[in-house]
């Protein structure tokens, strides 16, 4: 029997922590810790974060700050600021990782298949000819090459 080694999969069979209430991307707003919260940048209203959960390297979310759940629900202002900062992080991904393309995309409400559906945020996903391969298919799971923290610190100096 083949084995994949993966020891920071052993805080899924620890005992859980509680889960804290309320919105996760109002307490990562409010949060000043963003190196452990893996935050790339801040603007005046809104902010950037790696997703904890990617799709591929530097799967990041483009979050406003104020909780909205919808795009019409936001000022012009904030809109504005919401999609400068998705391009300026679009620019970053390719500076630094040279993807082949993207996937861009919001999912508004649960039945669009949003985790997190009472707050709007922007997916970023960079994408590489041949990323996708057998092993979704086959074996249910994603192989992601690079650690969050490698990803951060590539990203974060690109997004002063």
């Amino acid at each position: 029997m083949d084995r994949i080694w993966a020891p920071w999969r052993k805080a899924y069979t620890q005992p859980k922590r509680v889960a804290p209430k309320g919105c996760l991307f109002c307490r990562l707003a409010k949060s000043r810790q963003d190196a452990r919260d893996f935050i790339l940048k801040r603007t005046t209203l809104a902010y950037a974060v790696l997703n904890l959960y990617p799709y591929n390297n530097g799967h990041t979310l483009v979050v406003p700050n104020r909780h909205v759940d919808a795009i019409d629900r936001l000022t012009a202002q904030e809109q504005l600021d919401w999609l400068a900062l998705l391009s300026e992080v679009q620019h970053a991904l390719c500076k630094k990782m040279t993807p082949h393309g993207f996937n861009l995309g919001l999912n508004i409400g649960k039945p669009a298949g949003a985790g997190i559906p009472k707050h709007l945020h922007f997916h970023i996903v960079p994408r590489w000819t041949g990323d996708a391969n057998f092993m979704p298919t086959i074996a249910g799971a994603k192989l992601i090459s690079d650690s969050l923290e490698a990803v951060y610190a590539s990203l974060k100096p690109v997004l002063r």
